[in-house]
Parts: C-alpha cells; structure tokens; sequence
C-alpha cells in the first residue's frame, strides 16, 4: 500500500520518525514534504498530498502538523478526502471502521513516538467495517461533496 505523507517544519521530526518505523514494512511511504525545519504552510503540504490520493496514487495519508488540527483542516477540503485527526489507537481504528478515513492527521506536539506508532499501525491495518449504516453515512458526505465541490 502507497501512502502518502506530509508535514510543516512542526510535524517533520514526527513525520520523518514515522517513515523510519514504516520503513521495510508493506507500506510504501510517498512524501510529500516538507523537508527542513524553516517555517512553512502546512496547506501547501496537505492539499499535494491530498490530491495525489483523491486521484488514486495513494491509498492512504499521514499528515503531521504540531497539533493536527490545521492539516487535517486543510486535507479535508480535498474532495474525497475524509481525514480524522486521532489521538489515540481507539479513534484510529474507529475511523477506520466507521468512516473509512483515508488520511490520518497527528500533532507533532500532541503525541510522543511511541504513541503515534501505534496509531500509524492501528490506522493503516484496519479495514473499514462496510456495514450498511456506515456507508449509508459515507454516501451522504460523497453526495454532498458532489453537490458542492463538483
């Protein structure tokens, strides 16, 4: 699986630790920057990133942010992108399941190393669930985005 990650100068010591531990493993890592600590826009990064999985070169994203809030923010503006901003493993395998979320955000300043590993595996190992209600609620996102984003 292709995943595509991305950060601003506050997620890239994060960003940089998570394509080290998914390194040699299934995952392929896509990255989409930033690559030095100077002050950036995380938009810049979010919405590449984004794009490269709303066309299908990617499956999934990892955006790192320092808190995660504002790429998430960013990313979701991407039509077809549904990112969740997790704090835990919980929520990451919840999203997976009941939202199929194909970009997890992190916050570089919220979780440690070890805490964001076992939400980068927990995410990208989870499949969504497919039960009816769940897509029932996905199908009204899709429909709404189509309404408004074209």
């Amino acid at each position: 699986m292709k995943v595509a990650i991305c950060s601003d100068h506050g997620g890239l010591t994060l960003k940089n630790a998570i394509a080290n531990h998914l390194a040699g493993t299934q995952y392929e890592t896509v990255d989409f920057g930033t690559k030095n600590y100077d002050s950036c826009d995380y938009p810049d990064f979010a919405f590449a990133a984004a794009e490269a999985i709303a066309r299908g070169e990617c499956e999934r994203g990892i955006f790192v942010c320092t808190t995660g809030i504002g790429i998430s923010i960013a990313a979701n503006k991407v039509k077809g992108i549904r990112c969740a901003l997790c704090t835990d493993a919980t929520c990451a395998r919840l999203t997976r399941e009941h939202n199929d979320a194909n970009v997890l955000a992190l916050g570089g300043g919220i979780v440690g190393e070890n805490l964001a590993f076992d939400i980068v595996d927990t995410f990208l190992s989870t499949e969504f669930s497919k039960l009816e209600k769940h897509q029932r609620r996905i199908d009204k996102i899709t429909g709404f985005e189509k309404k408004y984003l074209g």
